[in-house]
C-alpha cells in the first residue's frame, strides 16, 4: 500500500484526495494522510460577498473537512490538523507543527495562497483565525461611511461591488488601482464593462495611482492613506486586495522561483524533487483560480492512478488562454476566454446567483467531482 501524503486542505488538495480514493478500487489500495491546519474548508469563491454582514451565515461558508470523508475507513485516510513546517526530499519526510514528523512514499503539495495581510478573502492560517477576521470585518464595513478598496483586478472588482450593491448612497466606496485601467490584462471590453458597472454604483475610481503609505490612527481608528500623487484620504476602512503569496514557508527556497511559487515540470512534479507533486495556487504553472486548481486535480489524479498501475504517465497541457468570470454586484457580470466573450452577462449572474455554495458539499464530500 502506498502512503500519499497531501498538504494542504485547499481546493486542490481535497479533491485530489477523493480523486485517488475514489479510483484506488482500480489502482491498487492507497492511504491517504491530509494534513491542514484548519478544522474546515473555507469557500473563498464567496468570500468577497461574504465580507458583507448578513450575506451569508459561518455554517454557509465553513464546512467541517472532516465530515467530509467520513466514508473512509481509517485504513484509507487520515486527517491530521497541522501546519507543514519543513520539508526533506531526500528523507521522504515532512515536519509538522506539534513536533510530529511524517513519511512518505509520494506527496502532493497543495497548500494554497493568501493575502498580504488580514484580509480574510483567503484563510488566515487557521480556521478561528478566519472567522474571527471575517466577523471583524463585517463589523466594520457596517459601522463605515468611508471604505477604501486597493488592487484593480477581479478581487477588488468584486469587492468593491458587493459593499455598493449592497449600501449605495449610504457609504462612499472608493476603488484604487496602480494600472491606468482595471483588469489591465484582459481585453479592453473586460476593463471598460467593470468600469462602467462600478461607476453605475457610484464607486469613485482613482486609476494609476499608488498607495505609498498606510497607517491606522488608534486614537481616532481611521486609515490615513498617502496616495502617488500626493493626495491624502481619510477612511473609515481600508481593504487590500493584492499581494496574493503562496503558502510555501516550509519548503526549501531551491524549489521556488522568485516569487515563492512552486516550479514544477511537464508531468506537474516539483523540479529537483523525487515523488512530489504541486497543484493549486502554491504552483507557478497557472493563474491562481479555481478553474485551474481543479483541471490540475484532475490531472494529477489520473497520472497517479497511472503510475500506481505501471503504465505511462502523461503529459500536462497548460491552458494557453486565460479564463474567468466575475460579478460587479449581484446584477451585472460577465467572462472571457482569450479574447471573446464566454457567456452573456445574464448568464453569468445566474450561474454565479450564490457563487456556487450550492456545489460546496459535493466538493467536500466528493460526490459532486
Amino acid at each position: 500500500m502506498k502512503n500519499i501524503l497531501i498538504l494542504g486542505s485547499s481546493y486542490a488538495g481535497i479533491s485530489t484526495a477523493h480523486r485517488i480514493l475514489k479510483q484506488s478500487s482500480k489502482t491498487g489500495p492507497v492511504k491517504i494522510t491530509l494534513v491542514s491546519p484548519n478544522t474546515h474548508f473555507y469557500w473563498t469563491m464567496a468570500s468577497s460577498r461574504g465580507l458583507i454582514p448578513g450575506q451569508f451565515s459561518d455554517d454557509q461558508m465553513f464546512q467541517p473537512i472532516s465530515a467530509g470523508f467520513k466514508q473512509y475507513v481509517e485504513a484509507q485516510f487520515e486527517f491530521i490538523l497541522a501546519s507543514a513546517e519543513s520539508l526533506d526530499v531526500d528523507n521522504k519526510s515532512v515536519g509538522i507543527s506539534g513536533g510530529r514528523t511524517l513519511k512518505y512514499d509520494f506527496l502532493i503539495l497543495a497548500t494554497g495562497s493568501h493575502y498580504k495581510g488580514d484580509t480574510p478573502l483567503k484563510g488566515l492560517g487557521s480556521t478561528e483565525a478566519t472567522q474571527t477576521a471575517l466577523h471583524d470585518f463585517q463589523a466594520q464595513i457596517q459601522k463605515a461611511q468611508k471604505i477604501v478598496v486597493a488592487g484593480g483586478g477581479v478581487t477588488g472588482i468584486e469587492v468593491a461591488g458587493e459593499i455598493a450593491y449592497e449600501y449605495g448612497s449610504k457609504k462612499e466606496v472608493i476603488l484604487i488601482a496602480s494600472n491606468p485601467t482595471l483588469l489591465h490584462e484582459s481585453p479592453p471590453f473586460i476593463s471598460k464593462f467593470a468600469t462602467k458597472e462600478l461607476h453605475n454604483l457610484n464607486v469613485t475610481l482613482k486609476l494609476g495611482t499608488k498607495i505609498t503609505s498606510h497607517t491606522h490612527s488608534t486614537p481616532d481608528n481611521k486609515h490615513h492613506l498617502l496616495l502617488s500623487n500626493n493626495e491624502k484620504l481619510v477612511a473609515d476602512l481600508y481593504i487590500p486586495t493584492f499581494g496574493l503569496l503562496p503558502n510555501s514557508s516550509y519548503i526549501p527556497s531551491n524549489f521556488l522561483n522568485e516569487n515563492g511559487y512552486l516550479v514544477v515540470d511537464d508531468f506537474l512534479a516539483v523540479k529537483g524533487a523525487k515523488d512530489v507533486w504541486a497543484i493549486g495556487d502554491v504552483s507557478a504553472v497557472e493563474p491562481s483560480q479555481f478553474i485551474y486548481a481543479d483541471k490540475q486535480s484532475g490531472f494529477l489524479a489520473k497520472n497517479l492512478g497511472l503510475l500506481l498501475s505501471g503504465k505511462p504517465v502523461l503529459k500536462y497541457k497548460v491552458a494557453t488562454s486565460r479564463i474567468f468570470g466575475f460579478q460587479v454586484g449581484k446584477k451585472a457580470g460577465t467572462a472571457h476566454y482569450g479574447n471573446w466573450v464566454q457567456m452573456p452577462g445574464f448568464v453569468i449572474v445566474r450561474v454565479r446567483k450564490n457563487l456556487f455554495l450550492e456545489k460546496f458539499v459535493g466538493l467536500l464530500d466528493g460526490s459532486g467531482l
